[in-house]
């Protein structure tokens, strides 16, 4: 196995287990077992677990991107796009349901640690909301698009939180439903 590709398991392996785990409670050797190699090799790529933290939010920061590009690309109108944001909620259910937001999960773990990447992780809920703000904007609502984006990421992150806490999948469609719904009616459009 070359190095590049024993490097990108690593980080997809850490990926998953920070996500499922918390990065506080996956070690290095709970990584080495998941790439089935040995913990010096690991080390060999990663002197610390910071490091591959860092790389795991610079992965999650390319996919976000990537998401936010397919998104701009697929949808026909700012409504559409802001759908696309919305529509992640019952997207991601199966996940969301055992593990939370991937991204709120993170970024709540490293403020309760105090950890140095919090500010690197938080970067992901940058690009939301500042591709939600352009996206309102677009929308001709220039003047309160960051209020809204803002509206917007809030209301996703409670609807994913109590989705998991109560494991509801009907409460998570008809939130989606009312976002739906609030969308429409600052464009005066329909669902």
């Amino acid at each position: 196995m070359s190095n590049r590709m024993t490097h990108n398991q690593i980080v997809e392996a850490a990926d998953t287990l920070f996500y499922q785990h918390g990065f506080e409670h996956t070690s290095f050797a709970d990584i080495a077992k998941v790439v089935k190699i040995s913990r010096g090799n690991l080390y060999h790529h990663f002197k610390a677990k910071d490091d591959i933290l860092d790389a795991v939010i610079d992965i999650r920061l390319a996919r976000t991107q990537e998401i936010l590009d397919r998104w701009e690309n697929e949808g026909k109108t700012p409504e559409d796009r802001i759908r696309s944001y919305i529509q992640i909620l019952i997207t991601n259910w199966d996940k969301i349901k055992h593990y939370g937001c991937p991204v709120g999960t993170l970024c709540t773990e490293l403020a309760k640690l105090n950890h140095s990447s919090q500010s690197e992780a938080n970067k992901i809920f940058t690009l939301f909301r500042v591709w939600l703000r352009e996206q309102f904007t677009l929308l001709g609502r220039k003047d309160d698009a960051d209020e809204l984006a803002m509206h917007v990421l809030v209301w996703s992150q409670g609807v994913a939180t109590l989705g998991n806490a109560f494991n509801d999948k009907k409460f998570i469609r008809q939130e989606v439903q009312k976002m739906n719904d609030w969308l429409a009616s600052l464009t005066g459009g329909t669902v």
